[in-house]
């Protein structure tokens, strides 16, 4: 298991910027899928984005064009990028692991079921 903290939550302008971080420790998080999940208070939980360790990434099609996931391997940090703010961009925004190292999935999840979860930055986007 690895643990996962974010940073970076705030609130935005409709049309700004944010970037959120994660720093990743644990067992062997270099090889784990990562990926950006959020949720709204009575909705299911979205995903954004996930990179696995070939940098391979996938994002959901709400986000495409507007979001950079990105890693560093050596800082242990998971990275999202979000720009042109929309208010459906609010929510609790969850850094996750995918300890099963299959790579991404489609629309912005990773390949298998996240294991790990932090607790969670919230993003506010208002007009």
């Amino acid at each position: 298991p690895v643990t996962l903290v974010e940073s970076g939550g705030g609130s935005v302008h409709v049309g700004g910027s944010l970037s959120l971080s994660c720093v990743v420790t644990g067992d062997r998080p270099g090889g784990y899928c990562l990926g950006w999940v959020r949720q709204v208070p009575g909705k299911q939980r979205e995903a954004v984005a996930a990179i696995d360790s070939d940098g391979d990434v996938s994002y959901a099609d709400s986000v495409k064009g507007r979001a950079t996931i990105a890693r560093v391997s050596a800082k242990r940090t998971l990275y999202l990028h979000i720009d042109n703010l929309r208010p459906e961009d609010t929510g609790m925004y969850y850094c996750a692991a995918d300890s099963a190292m299959y790579g991404v999935g489609k629309s912005g999840w990773c390949y298998s079921q996240y294991t790990d979860w932090g607790q969670g930055t919230q993003v506010t986007v208002s007009s």
